[in-house]
Order: structure tokens, then sequence, then C-alpha cells
């Protein structure tokens, strides 16, 4: 089985809604950290003031390959706002899972 591993930057107020919306379409198993970042429009001026490591959440999860679409417009339907700045979704190939508990090798 070939594997991906799913990365989105998202705003952080919409870290809870990307987490239920992919637990709704059967991915539970998420990791999830706060990041700092900017995108394309290097940040955000407030009057001179200019903040250019905006706050964002990341979220991981590791799909078979044929569910990258499903996982991963999930989660755009649960990020989105249609503002700058909601985000990226990057997806890789996996190498290899392994569980610690059992040795299991797999998701």
């Amino acid at each position: 089985n070939e594997m991906k591993m799913i990365r989105a930057i998202i705003r952080p107020e919409k870290e809870e809604d990307v987490i239920k919306e992919l637990e709704t379409a059967g991915f539970p198993s998420v990791t999830k950290m706060d990041v700092f970042g900017r995108g394309k429009q290097k940040g955000i001026q407030v009057g001179t003031a200019v903040y250019d490591e905006l706050a964002k959440s990341m979220i991981m999860v590791v799909v078979d390959d044929a569910m990258v679409d499903k996982a991963s417009g999930a989660i755009a339907l649960a990020a989105k706002t249609g503002n700058y700045g909601d985000g990226k979704i990057f997806v890789s190939p996996v190498e290899m899972v392994s569980t610690i508990r059992t040795g299991k090798m797999g998701i």
C-alpha cells in the first residue's frame, strides 16, 4: 500500500472545524501543532506595523494513496474562508510507518 502524508497549514480558528471534518470523513488519526509563518503576502500590515510571522496551525494525517483526495478535500472544505491566509495543503510520499508499541508496519 502506497501512503501519503498530508500537511495542512491553516488558520488557527479553523483547526477544530478541520479536525471534525476529517473525523466525519473517516480520518480520526491526526497530529496538530502550532506553527508560525507567512505566505506570498509576507504577513499583514496594520497601520505602520508589519506582522510577518503569523500564528497558524499545522494538521498532519497519513492516508492510503487512494484516500488523498477525500482527506485533502475535507481539509479544504473546513478550512476555507475565501480570504488570503486560508493556508496550503502539502502531500508527500511516506516511505515507512511502524507502530512503536507493536512493531507493526503500516497504518
